[in-house]
């Protein structure tokens, strides 16, 4: 299942923003790009509680033609890849940007989806991306 259309990250420009900017963290198969979210604050009644507004968490999958020469392998494991975080997506904090690049070994992979799911899990939890932390 695809990621939908507003938790794409799409533009280069934003593209470029994640790794000027992002943190970064690396797993075996995964390097993850993330730019924390900016707070935008509004006039609000009480200048104590000010209103903060959030996007949605939009995340950006890149892999390079080193992974693989075949269009193929490399339209797969994005399909698994957008699977796995589609999975996530619920638990993630709003605002952020995220950019996951695959590295070359994702491809010698044998049980993807569950091994793909577990370090994603563990990549956004040591970069503190889900909603209340957990």
């Amino acid at each position: 299942m695809a990621l939908p259309k507003a938790n794409r990250l799409k533009s280069r420009h934003d593209f470029q923003a994640v790794f000027r900017e992002g943190i970064r963290r690396n797993s075996s198969h995964f390097t993850l790009r993330a730019l924390k979210p900016a707070r935008l604050k509004e006039p609000s009644l009480d200048a104590a509680l000010p209103i903060t507004n959030l996007a949605s968490t939009k995340i950006g999958i890149s892999i390079s033609t080193k992974v693989s020469k075949r269009a193929v392998v490399r339209n797969r494991l994005k399909r698994q890849i957008g699977a796995a975080l589609h999975q996530l997506l619920p638990n993630l904090a709003p605002g952020w940007r995220i950019v996951l690049v695959v590295k070359t070994n994702a491809v010698e992979s044998e049980c993807v989806s569950q091994q793909f799911l577990q370090e994603l899990k563990q990549l956004l939890a040591q970069t503190e991306v889900f909603d209340g932390n957990s």
